[in-house]
């Protein structure tokens, strides 16, 4: 290993120009990483699941669990690569839920869950209606708006007119942004064509309701008749019978009685009113509201998508009826934002701390600027291995960046440096870079020890399952890049660009002499260290005193998943 190691420096050092132009070509790849890194607030814990959503109406929840939920949940049974099934009945719903492998794709569990969805339709009543759930989790709600009348319109627009605009103006043209998997409705009113039928008129001419059932189902029909040939055309024959509104509705002939036809108009009347519906969305105390959610599709990037949506959402304002107007209330991107800037401005001030420290115990100025450079590198060389293995950066995944973690090889490596030179004195260019290479083999091998201690230190984290798993492995993932990276920047990187830093002997005398408050805090150290060694005992015996304290205090801490 300390062969390697030394070769890996050697060359390095043979060949400086290279790895410098080599690192310069990595962090231009790092900087598009992270320009195309998917950005969330927080990591996806969601498991990797389909759902299959009935609706069968008019079923009390016990009905839709015999008649639907069983049938279709013993479908799913048996599912290669498959954690679980459950399901949950209500009225006149039922959603069967089935829960894969995380390492299985989503497209093709939905493939295998289409399939026995399929098989199990035969066994579901006649007026059941089954489909998948949109490819997203339940993290996927990035975007949220209200469809509502303007000051001008307040006392003019119905909650029906309102939902139409949301159902065939918005909702149509928002589904066709890339990224986005469904877009949910909330509150409002569903438009419908009512029929209220008259007994007594029913029963004056022999009629009875599934009579007038019949006739509205058999006249909404477009047919055709073929066609017919006219002067060397063919003119197509069309039967228009679909009715478009509550006139044609009322002219739908029920019945004759003798030569005279019974329409509807004579036997009910017809209106337009809202769809049963089970629940509501109020704003502000003013009473009821249309309101939407944009689900965006799994490992889609919320950023990205919130931007095209708004986007799309001032075209759509140019289409809007007169007196409809669309307030955005909720956005996944702003969170985003807020959180990726607390998290960056948090690592920038952490950055300038580090490098301040750094100064303050290097005493020289290009070796705290070199340590320094690390820090951005090898978040960089950690973007890019996010991008490759499909990690977002998040408040999980960024938030446990440890700045000292990240430049403790290079502290060892240029800190070493400064110390050989030093007590080299004056020397020629060669003779400098000899004593660099010196340096380098003198802590190479103890860089890689120190800095395998502490990936192994995050290796069990990998090993975690299910929700443990989801919101742990991208943390343990990032920081285990960042520091590999800086291991690989400081047995090359380093060693290259100090060869040019440190060729020349130059700077002035303090760099190298140690300060009065330095030579102090030293001198104190060397006191306790020396009382500490007379004294080694009492120093064990503390040590597993506070030890033995830690353990037990441990029953007595609170304990929760997430704060």
């Amino acid at each position: 290993m300390g062969a390697l190691i030394d070769r890996l420096i050697a060359a390095s050092l043979r060949h400086r120009a290279v790895v410098v132009g080599a690192t310069i070509l990595l962090a231009a790849a790092g900087l598009w990483s992270f320009a195309t890194l998917n950005t969330d607030a927080f990591p996806d814990l969601t498991p990797n699941q389909v759902l299959v959503m009935i609706e069968v109406p008019g079923l009390s929840p016990a009905e839709v669990e015999q008649q639907v939920t069983y049938p279709m949940e013993v479908a799913m049974l048996g599912l290669p690569r498959t954690t679980d099934v459950r399901s949950i009945s209500k009225v006149g719903l039922s959603v069967v839920t089935v829960t894969f492998e995380d390492a299985v794709d989503l497209y093709f569990a939905r493939a295998q869950v289409q399939q026995r969805m399929q098989d199990a339709l035969h066994a579901l009543p006649p007026n059941a209606e089954a489909m998948l759930g949109p490819p997203a989790t339940a993290m996927g709600e990035a975007f949220q708006y209200l469809v509502e009348r303007t000051d001008s319109a307040a006392d003019t627009l119905s909650l029906i007119e309102l939902t139409n605009v949301q159902e065939y103006i918005v909702k149509p043209l928002l589904k066709t942004v890339p990224g986005v998997a469904e877009v949910n409705t909330w509150g409002g009113m569903l438009q419908q064509f009512d029929v209220f039928a008259d007994p007594s008129k029913l029963s004056g001419y022999g009629l009875t309701l599934q009579d007038l059932e019949a006739a509205l189902a058999n006249n909404n029909a477009n047919f055709g008749a073929g066609y017919v040939e006219d002067r060397g055309e063919r003119l197509t024959v069309r039967g228009i019978g679909r009715v478009t509104g509550v006139s044609d509705i009322a002219n739908v002939v029920v019945a004759t009685r003798g030569a005279t036809p019974v329409y509807v108009r004579d036997v009910a009347r017809v209106d337009v009113g809202p769809q049963p519906r089970f629940g509501a969305v109020t704003r502000d105390g003013r009473g009821e509201a249309v309101s939407a959610a944009v689900i965006i599709l799994k490992g889609s990037n919320g950023r990205e998508v919130v931007k095209r949506v708004q986007a799309r959402l001032a075209e759509i304002e140019s289409v809007l009826p007169a007196g409809v107007r669309i307030r955005p209330f909720y956005s996944q991107g702003e969170v985003v934002r807020r959180t990726t800037q607390t998290m960056f401005t948090n690592l920038t001030e952490g950055a300038l701390l580090v490098i301040a420290i750094l100064f303050l115990f290097l005493r020289n100025i290009r070796a705290s600027l070199l340590t320094a450079s690390v820090i951005p590198l090898s978040l960089l060389l950690a973007f890019l291995a996010m991008k490759r293995f499909g990690f977002t950066a998040n408040l999980m995944s960024l938030g446990a960046l440890d700045f000292g973690l990240i430049v403790d090889a290079s502290v060892v490596m240029v800190e070493n440096f400064v110390r050989r030179l030093a007590g080299a004195g004056s020397q020629s260019i060669s003779e400098r870079q000899d004593v660099l290479r010196a340096a380098a083999f003198e802590v190479g091998r103890p860089i890689v020890f120190g800095i395998a201690i502490i990936v192994a230190v995050y290796i069990p984290i990998f090993a975690l399952q299910g929700l443990e798993g989801r919101m742990f492995r991208p943390m343990a993932f990032t920081v285990c890049a960042a520091v590999l990276g800086s291991l690989l920047l400081a047995l090359t990187y380093v060693p290259a660009l100090a060869s040019y830093v440190f060729a020349r002997s130059g700077g002035s005398a303090m760099e190298h002499d140690d300060p009065a408050w330095f030579s102090k805090l030293r001198t104190r150290y060397q006191r306790a260290l020396e009382w500490s060694l007379l004294h080694r005992r009492r120093v064990v015996g503390a040590t597993v005193g506070l030890f033995a304290v830690a353990l037990i205090s441990v029953p007595f801490l609170g304990t929760e998943f997430m704060p």
